[in-house]
């Protein structure tokens, strides 16, 4: 699979989007004293007893505002070119890892970094790490990328 930015097409609206994202996790933070891992707030909708409505308004926000900005402009072609199973396969692993690590690039890599958490900052190596790993190694010696 390969990923190609076009530079012509990009728009200060990426500024835009993290500044909302900084936004939302600071007053996450200050205003009922959450992190914003989106693995953990997506795997409380799935234990219907421990469901509080800013959990389902956040998930619901993730979900809507793709929406709404296309609205606005038309949402940028996507382009998968490799397989499903081993998109399922990547899908497990992942969720795998936001299970082992206590977190997600969300909770650890913003959030917990921006509070200098030594457990976020050790996560958040390791998983960068692991990541260029894997990329490195599926494209360049198991030809799967």
């Amino acid at each position: 699979m390969s990923i190609q930015i076009d530079w012509q097409a990009f728009t200060p609206i990426s500024l835009v989007g993290g500044l909302m994202l900084g936004v939302a996790t600071v007053i996450l933070l200050l205003g009922i004293g959450r992190i914003a891992g989106i693995s953990g707030i997506f795997s409380s909708l799935l234990k219907p007893k421990r469901v509080e409505m800013w959990q389902v308004l956040f998930i619901a926000g993730l979900v809507i505002s793709p929406l709404l900005y296309k609205l606005a402009r038309p949402l940028p072609d996507v382009e998968v070119s490799t397989s499903l199973p081993l998109l399922i396969g990547a899908g497990l692993l992942v969720g795998f890892g936001t299970r082992l690590g206590s977190g997600c690039t969300s909770g650890h890599g913003i959030c917990g970094n921006a509070r200098l958490s030594p457990r976020s900052m050790a996560a958040t190596a390791t998983f960068m790490l692991f990541g260029i790993v894997t990329v490195y190694l599926g494209r360049h010696v198991l030809g799967l990328i």
